[in-house]
């Protein structure tokens, strides 16, 4: 009798484990439902398919703000195309890509001249009408992260895949240093976001990761947080040319290394000094000169603008896009030198763009780095980028005169412990351009005449301007970076409800950023005997990377 009950109980919770991964399924499927009746349906023969080894726009890599209109005297051009003059102050920089010209001249091939970027010309006002605040919002918070990996895995991706977990919880992924809560080594880190298009106040809010190679983060091969924290130092005082750094306390008889270099080993250390080599199982690894490490990787997160109770924005859960990259090769000088002359030749010559494609795992971007990304399909799920949607991104991480390594985030972070943790602009002050005397935010929107590229963000006009035009000067200056570039309650409800629109549409080919009415300072075709900006208006010496000094509270 109590074998045949045994076997009555195991029969019955094999019923009811078999009921509840069917009911885990039924309500997989029915997440996906509810996740797409929160925004309109559209006609089938509106959705876009991406092409698959192909691109219908060849120049893609030209973003869609190269072709704004200007004026002669609006300049957001100065923010990527700069030239540094060698001197003995600036040798160091590996980007000799020197393009500052470029602020002043058109150098687009025949199929560049006209805009591809179809979606700045679209009117949404109708598409939001659709979408009530509380739809969005509830689309907007929801987790469309955590299913990738799986997703991809059951489709025998080769590519990245995504391994941090509840990355998208955002801030609670990680500790207060900024290393991930999972043991998975991603770092976070605050930074200032470039100026324009990635403001929150146009649409996005965003965040970067880091992650260095086992060796970088070991000692005596097991994993050792100061070997990591120390590291990643190194790694940024070399993107930023630092002579010294200052870190979280550290004991140097531990490494047995003279990290402050003072001549002796002492048991709590806050500050690095330059050095060589890096530290822990990596010392014998020697520090490149404002490039990262072979193998490091880097995460980027493109999310919605998120809208709490009190009307205030935040990181949603939501990711439009999933971006990333690994470092593949360093690059000798020489060979610097080379890629560089090459492509300042293929632009002068009006030659298309090219890359080659490592299929699953991106594009290589001539500098020794892969880049790939994922992006919101129909239902609002993460699926890899397409062909085309990918050679998008090449045009920014690859050529331009101001990045470092290729990159914009990490040159911007925080100097220092201080800007180890999780992007938080409140409190941030608006540091300047490393050798300018005004803050960043400020010299933009003088410069630039805006709050983005297109100058049809009439928010930012009506909080930071006067009635005459001019830049309300005292009241910027007062303001802290979240304070200044992030939207109101209403805009950010309604960006979020105009982006859905291109992703109902899969319409990423004809360009991400989100305008609610069509954009007017954009030209639909380029005339190259017409300067994009008169010579008194440019900007030379800008530098991607900040001026921390004295900025934080």
């Amino acid at each position: 009798m109590r074998v045949v009950m045994k076997r009555y109980s195991l029969i019955f919770s094999l019923i009811f484990i078999i009921f509840l991964a069917i009911g885990a399924g039924i309500f997989n499927a029915l997440t996906i439902k509810v996740n797409a009746s929160l925004l309109p349906e559209i006609d089938q023969h509106l959705i876009i398919t991406p092409t698959v080894n192909g691109s219908l726009n060849e120049e893609a890599p030209i973003p869609p703000q190269c072709y704004t209109k200007t004026e002669g005297v609006n300049n957001p051009c100065y923010t990527c195309h700069q030239t540094y003059p060698s001197t003995e102050n600036n040798h160091y920089r590996t980007n000799i890509r020197n393009d500052g010209a470029n602020q002043g001249l058109y150098t687009f091939s025949d199929e560049g001249e006209t805009n591809s970027w179809k979606n700045l010309f679209v009117n949404r006002q109708q598409w939001l009408e659709k979408i009530t605040n509380e739809q969005i919002t509830k689309y907007v918070d929801q987790n469309n992260y955590s299913l990738l990996s799986k997703n991809l895995r059951s489709k025998d991706w080769q590519g990245f895949i995504p391994d941090l977990k509840n990355y998208h919880l955002a801030s609670e992924a990680f500790k207060n240093n900024g290393i991930a809560k999972d043991g998975s080594a991603w770092v976070a880190f605050n930074y200032k976001p470039f100026p324009g298009a990635f403001w929150p106040t146009n649409g996005a809010t965003d965040d970067v990761l880091i992650r260095l190679s086992a060796e970088f983060r070991q000692l005596n091969g097991h994993y050792n947080e100061d070997v990591y924290l120390i590291n990643l130092s190194l790694v940024e005082m070399s993107i930023k040319a630092l002579a010294e750094i200052d870190i979280f306390p550290v004991n140097e008889q531990e490494f047995n290394s003279d990290l402050n270099q003072d001549g002796r080993l002492t048991p709590n250390v806050e500050l690095l000094k330059a050095r060589q080599f890096f530290v822990g199982d990596a010392k014998h690894i020697k520090i490149a000169n404002q490039q990262y490490p072979v193998k490091t990787e880097i995460m980027h997160s493109v999310r919605y603008v998120g809208v709490d109770e009190q009307g205030k924005t935040y990181t949603p859960k939501r990711m439009k896009e999933l971006r990333y990259m690994i470092k593949t090769k360093l690059l000798n000088n020489d060979a610097i030198d080379n890629v560089y002359r090459r492509e300042r030749k293929e632009k002068l010559d009006e030659q298309l763009p090219s890359y080659i494609s490592v299929k699953d795992r991106g594009f290589n971007n001539k500098f020794g780095w892969l880049i790939q990304g994922y992006i919101e399909d129909y239902n609002g799920e993460l699926r890899p980028q397409s062909y085309e949607e990918t050679l998008f991104c090449m045009g920014c991480h690859s050529a331009i005169g101001s990045t470092i390594d290729q990159t914009f985030a990490f040159p911007r972070k925080i100097t220092g412990k201080a800007g180890w943790g999780y992007i938080n602009l409140k409190g941030m002050k608006d540091a300047p351009s490393l050798g300018q005397k005004e803050g960043e935010i400020l010299q933009y929107l003088q410069v630039n005449g805006g709050g983005n590229e297109f100058r049809q963000n009439r928010e930012m006009f009506t909080k930071w301007y006067k009635l005459d035009g001019t830049v309300n000067k005292e009241k910027v200056k007062r303001a802290d970076v979240f304070e200044l570039i992030t939207p109101s309650k209403q805009r950010a409800y309604d960006l979020n409800k105009a982006y859905t629109q291109i992703v109902r549409t899969q319409s990423y080919i004809h360009g991400r950023d989100v305008n609610i009415m069509p954009a007017i300072n954009v030209h639909r075709t380029i005339d190259e005997s017409v300067a994009p900006l008169k010579s008194e208006h440019r900007l030379d010496g800008w530098d991607i990377r900040l001026d921390w000094s004295n900025t934080m509270d």
